[in-house]
């Protein structure tokens, strides 16, 4: 299987924590400097990586921890 069509088993909880933060995606994208686009496709598990920068900024943000945003899930 080409690496392309593997699906990961990465969950992201993004919705959680904005729910938490009573934050809105567009909010968040504004705060961390990148597009609302781009923080759909990571929310709704669709991304293929993500910049350890984006991930900082997330985390100070949202003030958590990379393990409050993204949890192995075995297939």
């Amino acid at each position: 299987m080409s690496e392309e069509k593997q699906e990961h088993a990465i969950e992201v909880h993004l919705d959680r924590l904005l729910e938490e933060r009573e934050m809105t995606l567009t909010e968040l994208a504004n705060r961390v400097g990148v597009t609302h686009v781009n923080l759909s496709i990571l929310k709704n598990g669709r991304a293929r990586a993500v910049r350890f920068t984006t991930l900082s900024r997330i985390c100070e943000v949202l003030e958590c921890q990379p393990g409050d945003l993204l949890s192995y899930r075995p297939h």
